[in-house]
């Protein structure tokens, strides 16, 4: 782990981290892994960045380094029944609690994105390297900070309508596809004290996470899900403010 300064931003970035290893076809965009690449350019924004992999201990998230973390970055596609159930408890306690949550691309199946939506979060799909036009409607949010009216992506797989989303209380981008698709694809919600953001695009087998525009909203999402500070939360039986007369 390295950082630029010991009061940046503690970021943990999770990556199931099997697809680089069993893929030729992945291992040529991302040969030291999808968390390695976005650590990288992570760390180029002067952020203190550790990374995690599910086979790892507990994979690598431990309660300390949950503790440690400001903002979680997650990656998943192939093995989101491996997660354990109490490690997802975990990081749900500690989204609650004011950790700030950034799931990417097929982290949208992932248990923690599903139990903080309570919903399916389904979706259509298609790998037919389409274009992706990503239109920001959200022209004043600060994950959109430094874009343009859009930006595109020249080749990425399909996601389609209708997500299986609760309504986002802020809609950033909306992605438009070469064959027609439209699709919701950065997404904010608050919960408890923590922040989400969910970012559509990233697929293993294409370099996404090396276009400078999706790692521009990758470090602007970091920074708008960072804690906010204040008090804890507290709950239970509570004295009346007011004496009684």
């Amino acid at each position: 782990m390295t950082a630029s300064s010991p009061t940046a931003l503690r970021v943990t970035v999770w990556n199931e981290f099997r697809h680089e290893r069993h893929s030729k076809e992945v291992q040529a965009h991302y040969p030291e892994g999808i968390h390695t690449t976005i650590a990288n350019f992570l760390r180029e924004a002067d952020l203190n960045v550790r990374t995690a992999t599910l086979d790892e201990p507990e994979h690598g998230l431990t309660q300390e380094v949950l503790d440690a973390t400001d903002v979680l970055i997650w990656w998943g596609h192939m093995a989101h029944g491996e997660v354990r159930d109490e490690i997802v408890e975990r990081v749900y306690a500690r989204v609650l609690d004011g950790m700030g949550l950034v799931v990417l691309h097929s982290g949208h199946f992932s248990k923690i994105f599903r139990k903080l939506m309570g919903t399916t979060c389904d979706l259509k799909w298609r790998e037919s390297g389409d274009r992706e036009r990503l239109w920001v409607v959200a022209p004043g949010h600060p994950i959109a900070e430094g874009l343009g009216d859009y930006f595109e992506i020249e080749h990425e797989e399909m996601y389609g309508e209708h997500f299986d989303i609760p309504a986002p209380e802020t809609l950033v981008f909306i992605s438009w596809f070469t064959g027609g698709e439209v699709f919701r694809s950065g997404a904010c919600y608050t919960r408890g004290r923590g922040k989400i953001f969910y970012f559509r695009p990233g697929h293993e087998t294409l370099p996404t996470y090396h276009h400078s525009d999706v790692q521009r909203v990758i470090v602007n999402a970091v920074n708008w899900a960072a804690p906010t500070p204040g008090k804890p939360r507290v709950f239970g039986n509570t004295p009346a403010l007011e004496g009684n007369n």
